[in-house]
């Protein structure tokens, strides 16, 4: 039977998580994305506008922001729980979707939160703590749960980027 290594458990997982944050590194293969610089969540957010991010593209249904908003909840509870608090408990999951339009203020600040609460998660991977089965498996969830709505929003982006037709 094949030991894994925890170190490189981790730096598997941090590569995956930047990969997802941050778009494929320079010259190097890729996991989970297109090779497309701009696919990571920096990259697919950067390019829209806030009325191309608050757009429904099908009726009833979260808009980007409301994906984008929704990762923010998901990542700033995973940084407060590396913290060491329990943020989980009450959380309003359902809450967390309430945000689906924005004005270019409120998205340059949910694009600037996003993307501080992405970079803080990649640190506290990487910060030493003493993990159990439980904290491991969330921490890969949050990966799941990340590419999961980024796909989401991708599969959204050119029909939120067309010029609307009335």
């Amino acid at each position: 039977m094949n030991s894994i290594n925890a170190e490189m458990v981790f730096r598997s997982t941090h590569t995956l998580l930047s990969e997802l944050v941050d778009g494929p590194a320079p010259g190097q293969g890729t996991w989970i994305l297109d090779r497309d610089p701009s696919a990571g969540l920096a990259g697919t957010l950067d390019s829209l506008t806030a009325a191309q991010a608050s757009r429904h593209i099908i009726p009833g249904e979260s808009s980007i922001v409301g994906h984008a908003n929704h990762l923010l909840f998901s990542l700033t509870l995973m940084n407060r729980w590396a913290a060491g608090e329990n943020p989980f408990e009450g959380a309003d999951w359902q809450g967390s979707w309430k945000t689906q339009t924005v004005d270019d203020v409120q998205w340059e600040d949910l694009w600037r939160k996003l993307r501080e609460q992405g970079h803080a998660w990649l640190k506290a991977l990487d910060t030493a703590r003493d993990w159990d089965e439980e904290d491991f498996t969330g921490a890969l969830a949050s990966i799941a749960h990340l590419a999961y709505h980024l796909g989401a929003m991708r599969n959204m982006l050119d029909t939120a980027k067309q010029t609307p037709k009335f």
